[in-house]
């Protein structure tokens, strides 16, 4: 969200990918590892979950992320190309997921308030 230009607290990087992904960054990241990539689920969202250190950064990294329905289904893995879309930083091209794919995803999450925050950010623009 602060990559595409939301003012938000920055506490972690957030890096979604597939499942071959999350364990591919794993590996070439070795050396920063907190929490070794493994499955994990819980009430919402499962996936396959890691975390990173990197200079006191911390990195969560998720593969095929899933997030629970409100029938108590389990949607399919998110499809990252789908919403992916790429920024300008620093003088990088970054990808990131559309704002409109995470607020979709946080009223999935049944957080309400950051879903707003970002509808209302969306609408200013």
């Amino acid at each position: 969200m602060a990559l595409q230009g939301m003012e938000v607290a920055v506490h972690d990087i957030d890096l979604q990918t597939d499942e071959q992904g999350a364990y591919e960054i794993e590996e070439y990241l070795d050396e920063y590892i907190v929490s070794h990539v493994h499955y994990k689920d819980s009430q919402r969202i499962r996936s396959h979950f890691g975390v990173l250190n990197i200079n006191g950064v911390k990195v969560e990294i998720m593969g095929d992320l899933q997030k629970k329905l409100s029938d108590q289904t389990w949607e399919e893995p998110v499809k990252i190309e789908v919403y992916k879309k790429w920024v300008e930083f620093s003088g990088m091209k970054v990808p990131v997921l559309s704002l409109v794919y995470e607020y979709q995803a946080y009223l999935t999450l049944e957080r309400y308030e950051k879903a707003e925050k970002i509808r209302r950010w969306l609408e200013n623009r």
